[in-house]
């Protein structure tokens, strides 16, 4: 999804926004499977305060590196879309196997150790208890009120996986700039329907994305599709074809209100200003155009469906039970001896 984005407002909105809970499970939507083993609170008996604790750290890091918020929400995506939320993409590489931190497809992604401050934490107050793959979410359900969003409620109770996914990451990972069938196509499998996919782009709204992502827009030839007027600043963020992946050269994805978690995402890509690709086709393709419209007439609305679609993203094929372990340490398996 390119390198996301910094969603943060002012604190007059702030205090008002963060106090509507959107909830998937009011209406009957987005439970787990029967049996699956999540549940709201799974730790209330045996660590009462893990969540306070992941949320109190997450402000904590919030307010000392802004960027963090955002990583938080990309992790989701990244873990939970390749096969399940088991937080393999947490795990260092091995003899045997690559990260799927370092493959292409996780290019920008950053602040894994920031994951493990909050373990750190986690663990201080209950040893071997809370897992890296609920932490992962937790924090991102946290990161999105932090920058205005809405307030989520997630179910708990995911085990970690001892193997990283970085083999079958293609397969189910949509990209940037892979066709509007696919990108329905992947998320379809996740059980996220077409309004789902439409809310989940919108963490576009935040952030910025680096030139690398998007020079194919530009160069040789501009994309006419493109809003002449947004062109002009792209080309002077990204002076070049072919850009240095390590430079600091970005382009914000919404210049109006670069650091709020809102629906002005689609507006601008309604006004041809999307970065990526795949805004562009959003915002054209028949099937999502209509949800695109909507959500840009009503934040109501745009919040209500991403809640929907991050709880359902949130439960895709969780290891629980006796499945996985609870890792001590976020980038390493356990040894088992």
């Amino acid at each position: 999804m390119g390198f996301r984005a910094l969603f943060f407002f002012a604190a007059i909105f702030f205090s008002f926004s963060t106090t509507i809970i959107y909830s998937a499970y009011a209406e009957g939507e987005g439970e787990a499977e029967v049996g699956s083993g999540l549940v709201i609170d799974f730790y209330k008996d045996t660590c009462p305060q893990a969540e306070d604790i992941i949320k109190e750290q997450v402000k904590l890091l919030y307010k000392r590196h802004k960027n963090t918020a955002f990583s938080w929400l990309r992790n989701i995506f990244h873990d939970c879309a390749v096969q399940s939320c088991d937080a393999s993409l947490l795990l260092d590489s091995t003899r045997r196997d690559l990260s799927e931190k370092e493959t292409d497809r996780s290019f920008g992604m950053r602040n894994f150790r920031y994951l493990d401050t909050i373990k750190e934490a986690v663990e201080r107050e209950c040893p071997g208890v809370v897992s890296c793959a609920d932490i992962l979410v937790l924090s991102a359900r946290d990161g999105v009120v932090a920058l205005g969003g809405p307030q989520i409620p997630l179910k708990t109770g995911r085990r970690d996986g001892r193997r990283s996914r970085a083999d079958v990451i293609e397969e189910h990972l949509p990209d940037h700039n892979e066709s509007m069938s696919v990108v329905l196509e992947r998320f379809a499998k996740m059980g996220i329907d077409t309004p789902g996919v439409v809310a989940l782009l919108g963490a576009h709204s935040v952030g910025r994305t680096h030139c690398v992502k998007l020079v194919q827009r530009l160069y040789p030839e501009v994309d006419p599709a493109l809003n002449p007027d947004h062109v002009e600043h792209m080309l002077y963020k990204c002076p070049d074809p072919i850009p240095d992946p390590k430079a600091v050269q970005y382009v914000r994805n919404d210049r109006g209100t670069p650091m709020i978690f809102d629906n002005n995402y689609y507006r601008n890509i309604l006004d041809n200003k999307g970065l990526l690709l795949v805004d562009h086709q959003l915002a054209v393709d028949k099937r999502t155009k209509p949800y695109v419209k909507k959500m840009a007439k009503s934040q109501n609305y745009f919040f209500k469906e991403f809640a929907r679609a991050l709880t359902t993203l949130s439960e895709n094929n969780p290891l629980t039970g006796d499945k996985g372990e609870i890792r001590r340490q976020c980038n390493v398996a356990n040894k088992h001896h």
